[in-house]
């Protein structure tokens, strides 16, 4: 399922905050929402992926 999501219709605080630092970091429901994992290592990853080795984790 690769769905497009309109960046302009992102709700802060319920698609992403951002960090002390400044960086807008996306929620688990933004990355469950956008239907799959972009290998990134993101904070909220819900499908498990561990940049440091490039695998998924088994729930």
């Amino acid at each position: 399922m690769n769905t497009r999501i309109d960046p302009n219709t992102l709700k802060e605080g319920e698609d992403f905050y951002y960090t002390p630092e400044g960086y807008k970091c996306f929620t688990e429901k933004y990355h469950l929402k956008r239907g799959y994992c972009c290998k990134s290592g993101c904070r909220h990853c819900p499908y498990g992926f561990d940049k440091k080795t490039g695998t998924f984790k088994k729930k």
